[in-house]
């Protein structure tokens, strides 16, 4: 099952986000991954800028609990695998959330 961000409109620029606190326990977040799914159903492990099919992730950053890509850009009436990937700080388990972004205007 994969979770679903609100449409983004290719003009904005905006903060998606994934809380992991539920999730974590007591745990926190050490470290953080973005990918992006390509049109050959790779998934693509991004350095903020990078653009993968248009979308493109424009800064990364993380709490303890959360963590958050900022997206940019986007081809319209596309929509786009987005993949979250954390390593939990104390037990070094990684867990991973896809998640789907449209691309509409509004």
């Amino acid at each position: 099952m994969s979770l679903k961000w609100p449409p983004k409109d290719p003009d904005e620029t905006l903060d998606y986000s994934v809380d992991w606190s539920r999730f974590l326990g007591s745990d926190t977040i050490s470290s953080v991954v973005w990918k992006i799914e390509d049109t050959d159903g790779t998934y693509n492990t991004l350095s903020a800028p990078e653009t993968v099919n248009g979308l493109t992730i424009t800064a990364v950053s993380n709490t303890d609990t959360v963590a958050t890509a900022q997206i940019a850009d986007g081809t319209l009436n596309s929509t786009y695998n987005v993949v979250c990937q954390i390593t939990f700080g104390a037990s070094n388990l990684i867990a991973t959330r896809t998640i789907r972004l449209s691309i509409r205007e509004k």
